[in-house]
């Protein structure tokens, strides 16, 4: 620690002309001079006292060597760089502090010409005590501890994308390389290490039906491999390509079983580093939301919504640019939570999914418990709430609401169409229907027109046989009347109908018949014509 006193007040009062005053050692000392230095005695008191000056707090050291000047010069001003600093040593030792920008100049001014103000420090010593103090304070900065290191984290994840790009393009080159030599493997063979494995042991095709290779593949598998391979229809290849190409599988086993190892640490460090988030998305959900922010603690500082969004910044822009509808996830749509859900539910959950997230987060950034039953429990209503609303779905939309849906059972109503051939002609046929209605109607007009011309005979009048004829009731002539008018207009109106399609088939068929005389006259016309010009052309000749 050192102290500086000021000699010329007045001048400090021109802000804008302060940096002149310091432009040699010899101006600068004219403006302050050293009052108390005290050294530290190793790195780590040096690295408590720094750490304590940036975090605005007072150490043990500085607030002895304060009381000393406080006990000599307690009337004077103390010039504060940290308005935060000086709020605490003027609670504490209530000595006044001064903040303004006049103080910057200053303390810019002293750091520019410290080594002439403080006598006696060689500039190597200098530059050399300064750079371990920025590394130190630099790691205490990043507070590095084994456990709770987020950087492997994001390190951990991108090092996984990477290897999987990798093992995918690998897998395709072996597949597409060993396929021109027996490609029928790579059709009863799905599983991309299982094949590379295969390929590796046996080499040739030819091998297959000497190769055991049953503890890789199942016996069927393995049956099928060998039936296909007595019948390929691959092109021979050289010892050397085969050669090449298990030395590619061996690289594709090797990647796939770092991949493995690879996986199980990120598992780990994300339990041990942020196991609440671990519990509520997965391992590598959470780790991808922490690579996307940066730190753990970058990542506790954004709201839900935030991280309801976070890798679907592009999309987010481009619908406010476009003023269409916003996305409603990003990378939490990977979570196994929102992929259960519906469609319709995807976005409900997903907001639920983040702001549960969110609170996760930030316990585990900034609280002490190391334990995962909070996440556990946020975990559990979240799932409450999707069961709800997947539940919602199928209940009855009218009525108590509380009642599921009843399900008919299904069966099967197919109908049977027979073609109809009536269409097909373009002429009106009459049907037998009708012509039974016309015979129908004859009868009833011949017994309409016996009734009606048929001689009354009055009561008493004998025929010839004797009798009188007695004269019947009035109700039964009135229905006998009413049923004879209500089959007249029922039948009567059919039969012009049938009059005007009979004349309708006979115009027709007259047209076609005029049509075809039309023709065939055209036709004895033009063969004359030609027998015309035939007798003109030979008696040209002649």
């Amino acid at each position: 620690f050192f102290f500086l006193q000021v000699l010329n007040e007045k001048k400090l009062q021109e802000v804008d002309s302060l940096w002149k005053e310091f432009e040699t050692p010899e101006k600068a000392n004219k403006i302050v001079k050293l009052k108390h230095f005290e050294k530290f005695q190793d790195t780590t008191e040096a690295l408590a006292a720094s750490t304590a000056l940036v975090e605005g707090k007072l150490s043990k050291n500085l607030k002895k060597i304060l009381k000393k000047i406080v006990a000599k010069d307690a009337h004077e001003q103390l010039a504060v760089a940290d308005a935060k600093l000086g709020g605490v040593i003027k609670e504490k030792l209530n000595l006044s502090c001064i903040h303004s920008p006049m103080v910057t100049e200053l303390m810019r001014g002293i750091r520019s010409q410290i080594e002439g103000l403080i006598t006696g420090l060689p500039s190597r010593e200098m530059a050399a005590m300064c750079l371990g103090l920025a590394h130190s304070l630099s790691r205490y900065k990043l507070k590095f501890s084994p456990d709770k290191v987020d950087t492997m984290i994001i390190q951990a994840i991108s090092l996984l994308d990477d290897l999987d790009k990798e093992l995918n393009n690998y897998i395709m080159r072996c597949r597409e390389w060993y396929g021109w030599h027996f490609p029928e493997l790579g059709k009863i063979i799905t599983d991309n290490l299982a094949y590379c494995k295969c390929v590796r042991k046996v080499g040739d095709r030819s091998n297959f039906a000497s190769s055991d290779v049953s503890d890789i593949l199942p016996e069927e598998i393995e049956e099928d491999v060998k039936a296909a391979a007595e019948i390929s229809m691959g092109t021979e290849v050289s010892e050397e390509d085969i050669n090449n190409i298990i030395h590619l599988c061996d690289q594709v086993i090797e990647i796939s079983e770092y991949r493995t190892q690879l996986y199980d640490y990120l598992k780990n460090r994300m339990m041990a580093i942020a196991p609440n988030l671990t519990v509520m998305v997965g391992e590598l959900v959470g780790a991808r939301l922490i690579a996307h922010a940066g730190s753990l603690l970058n990542l506790a500082k954004h709201p839900a919504s935030t991280v309801q969004l976070l890798g679907a910044e592009k999309a987010l822009f481009r619908a406010l640019k476009t003023k269409r509808d916003t996305p409603k996830f990003g990378l939490i749509y990977h979570a196994s939570l929102v992929g259960q859900s519906n469609a319709k539910n995807k976005g409900k959950i997903s907001r639920m999914l983040a702001a549960k997230t969110a609170l996760t987060i930030r316990y585990d950034a900034l609280g002490e418990n190391t334990s995962a039953e909070m996440g556990a429990e946020n975990r559990l209503k979240v799932e409450t709430r999707l069961r709800l609303l997947e539940e919602r779905g199928i209940r009855r939309i009218s009525g108590t609401g509380k009642a599921l849906a009843k399900t008919d059972k299904y069966q099967n109503k197919s109908e049977v169409k027979v073609f109809d051939p009536s269409g097909d002609s373009t002429l009106p046929v009459v049907s037998k229907k009708r012509k039974i209605q016309e015979v129908d109607e004859q009868d009833t007009e011949v017994a309409v027109k016996a009734k009606k011309f048929k001689p009354e005979m009055k009561e008493g009048t004998a025929l010839e046989d004797g009798e009188p004829v007695k004269k019947k009731k009035k109700k039964k002539d009135k229905e006998k009347q009413a049923e004879e008018e209500a089959v007249l207009s029922e039948e009567l109106p059919t039969s012009p109908v049938i009059e005007v399609r009979q004349n309708s088939t006979r115009v027709v068929l007259l047209f076609h018949y005029a049509l075809f005389m039309a023709t065939f006259v055209c036709l004895q016309n033009t063969e004359k014509k030609k027998k015309k010009k035939k007798k003109m052309k030979d008696e040209g000749e002649d």
